[in-house]
């Protein structure tokens, strides 16, 4: 196994990881999840409501008991078409294979029990992507404009990281283009950022605070300012929780710390009037939150994603995130295998096989990038030594 083969692995099925055991929580607060499950998760539970299909009609959907959510059956997609076309992609690809895909192949779906479209499990913000390019055939790259911004985008990015691997502007410029397609303003701002955070993350050697560092380079506007408080709220910050104590005063710091930018707001059911519209000083919640649960725990795996998770609110994208990251910096051993055994087997999803596709598409997009770096290259050294033709002769008359 090459370090993209294990790298690609990790990212995968550590986000994935991160959604299933988030799902069952999403949309609660750390007060409500404890008192539902006897104390913070630990782990998989199950769905929130035991008559799951009836209690809410708008999403009857089996959340927890070990299945993954439209984040992972989103990412699996965008790895699909990275394989398809083993190139880097844009919002083109996203009219032209990622709708298709969700339109057009049935596909086991944990959270209805049954084979569906992937249209029919997604949220409004990404059957979007539907109506204005299959229907509407709205130009690609602009087609994300005029969508509710939340993370829709960013939730399924993290292999664009992947082909992008040690290069967090090139993650950052590609997820920016092919979330065009999706989003715009701070949503699509988030899923360009986490792209190039899983890039950094991916790299050899890499640490931490090369991931923080990646995602300072290149965010913009609310996305910036938000990242930035995190960073300096845990300046200093070298000792993660231990007890339930203390990570109850983490969310709760996170959460201080991240409010004056989610234009969510205070009650995650019942959103601000101006939730999830377009803004310069806004940013989703879930990208900073996520970086503020690694800082606090050094980039551990079990501790991000389980603080993710009981932060509640859209636990499962900010677990995803967490995941991400954690697991590429830290490799696949870091996936508690427990986990993805009974997540995989739930979901009937081999999870690290579509890990493996991913680093099979990446390692030809990597070979490319260097074939096309080698003559870009020699290119620019051939521009230092040629000599100018300046249509003179040699008298220095014209010719």
């Amino acid at each position: 196994m090459t370090w993209l083969d294990d790298r690609s692995v990790a990212v995968i099925t550590g986000a994935a990881v991160g959604d299933a055991l988030g799902g069952a929580v999403e949309g609660w607060t750390p007060e409500q999840i404890e008192e539902r499950h006897g104390g913070r998760v630990t782990g998989i539970v199950g769905p929130w409501y035991p008559n799951w299909r009836d209690a809410r009609p708008i999403a009857p959907y089996h959340k927890g008991d070990g299945h993954i959510t439209d984040d992972t059956l989103m990412t699996r997609a965008v790895v699909e078409v990275y394989a398809k076309r083993r190139s880097h992609l844009d919002a083109y690809a996203v009219a032209e294979d990622l709708v298709p895909l969700m339109i057009g192949e049935p596909r086991w779906i944990p959270e209805l029990e049954t084979t569906a479209l992937l249209l029919q499990r997604v949220f409004l913000a990404e059957k979007w992507m539907v109506a204005r390019l299959h229907y509407g055939h709205v130009d690609p790259r602009e087609a994300g404009v005029g969508n509710v911004v939340n993370c829709g985008a960013a939730m399924y990015v993290a292999p664009v990281g992947l082909a992008n691997p040690g290069d967090p502007r090139g993650a950052y410029a590609e997820a920016i283009d092919l979330t065009g397609a999706h989003q715009a303003s701070y949503g699509r701002e988030a899923a360009g950022v986490f792209a190039a955070m899983v890039a950094a993350a991916v790299a050899p050697g890499a640490t931490l605070d090369d991931v923080v560092a990646a995602a300072l380079d290149v965010a913009h506007d609310g996305t910036a300012a938000a990242l930035h408080a995190v960073v300096e709220a845990f300046d200093g910050w070298t000792t993660p929780p231990t007890t339930d104590e203390e990570e109850r005063a983490l969310a709760r710091m996170v959460r201080e710390t991240v409010a004056p930018f989610d234009s969510v707001g205070p009650q995650y059911r019942q959103m601000s009037m101006d939730a999830r519209r377009p803004s310069r000083t806004k940013s989703i919640e879930e990208l900073p939150v996520a970086l503020g649960l690694l800082l606090a725990h050094r980039g551990d795996y079990r501790g991000s994603v389980l603080a993710a998770v009981n932060y509640g609110r859209d636990a499962d994208s900010i677990a995803v995130m967490a995941g991400a990251v954690a697991a590429g910096l830290g490799g696949s051993g870091v996936v508690p295998t427990q986990w993805l055994d009974e997540i995989e087997e739930a979901s009937k999803m081999d999870v690290r096989a579509t890990g493996r596709l991913m680093a099979s598409a990446a390692a030809d997009i990597v070979r490319a990038d260097a074939d096309r770096a080698r003559a870009r290259l020699a290119a620019v050294d051939a521009l230092g030594d040629a000599v100018p033709d300046t249509g003179r002769d040699t008298v220095g008359e014209p010719a």
